[in-house]
């Protein structure tokens, strides 16, 4: 399973009760954060996480809103005996960016590792996770991301004993592993049924609503996406200055139809959100306004 936790909803600036963009997940023992805005730590600590897990940080782009919190929390997580490797995923510039932020955190007790994302899509495996980031539209270049579970076929007890494979080999299979045993190898696919639906987590913010989106987003267990306006009157605003509507949000949920979609990365103007989902969700019954510590735990499906 799969814990989720928005962090921070507040685009631009943060609020009383609103900190800026973040988001959490944990599986496995493996922590991930996508963004780090201002109040992140605050955030974390609110919900009961905690720093040390946290294995990998994912950016969708530079602006301050996003990566404000960084040097804080890096600080942090050293104060707390990190030392294992910390892997950063984000656009290309990111060792650049991160490095120049880490002038006021230049001794760490871990090191970084640093993946720059250079193609339009681009995935990535680590930590039991699958991380697929895919460009999207606003005003510098900026990722969303689906992080995903994936779940092997089940195991099948009589093909591994047809093959004289012994028990004591079996977990490895099962985990994907290959083994070599009285001088023959064995795949996984020689013992395992076809593969099961996994998890899938969608997030997307700062940008205009493109095509892309609501495929990446496509039957996902949950889509959280930017809704940085309910008003009607700044659908031009959200054009000029590349973010979403919440009605523009819904099409895409219309269209990906996942199971449940969250809004995030609000306006500092726009302090209820939940006044205008009456109206958005006549686009698409399953939408939710997102807020700080918003909680879901995803499972996988029973077969």
């Amino acid at each position: 399973m799969l814990d989720v936790c928005l962090l921070g909803t507040s685009g631009m600036m943060p609020l009383p009760k609103r900190w800026l963009t973040a988001l959490m997940t944990r599986y496995n023992g493996s922590s991930l954060l996508i963004d780090c805005g201002e109040g992140t730590q605050l955030a974390i600590k609110e919900q009961g996480w905690s720093f040390n897990p946290i294995d990998i940080i994912c950016f969708t782009h530079y602006h301050g809103d996003h990566i404000s919190g960084l040097p804080g929390l890096l600080l942090t997580m050293g104060n707390a005996d990190r030392r294992e490797p910390v892997t950063m995923i984000g656009p290309r510039g990111l060792e650049r960016v991160v490095n120049s932020l880490r002038v006021i955190a230049p001794e760490l007790p871990f090191e970084i590792n640093f993946i720059e994302i250079t193609e339009p899509e681009q995935t990535i495996y680590i930590k039991g996770y699958k991380i697929h980031a895919f460009r999207v539209l606003h005003n510098i270049t900026c990722y969303g991301y689906n992080i995903e579970i994936e779940r092997n076929g089940k195991f099948l007890v009589e093909k591994a004993e047809s093959l004289s494979i012994p028990k004591m080999y079996w977990n490895k299979l099962q985990k994907g592993e290959e083994i070599e045993y009285e001088g023959k190898t064995y795949t996984p696919d020689m013992v395992l049924g076809d593969a099961r639906k996994g998890i899938k987590l969608t997030y997307c913010t700062d940008t205009r609503p493109v095509p892309l989106i609501a495929l990446m987003a496509k039957e996902a267990d949950l889509f959280i996406c930017e809704g940085m306006y309910g008003e009607k009157d700044k659908e031009g605003k959200a054009r000029e200055y590349k973010h979403m509507t919440f009605y523009e949000a819904a099409e895409l949920g219309r269209e990906a139809k996942p199971k449940e979609m969250w809004l995030t990365h609000y306006s500092p103007s726009l302090i209820h959100p939940e006044e205008f989902m009456r109206e958005t969700r006549k686009i698409f019954e399953s939408i939710y306004p997102g807020k700080d510590g918003k909680t879901l735990t995803l499972k996988f499906r029973e077969d």
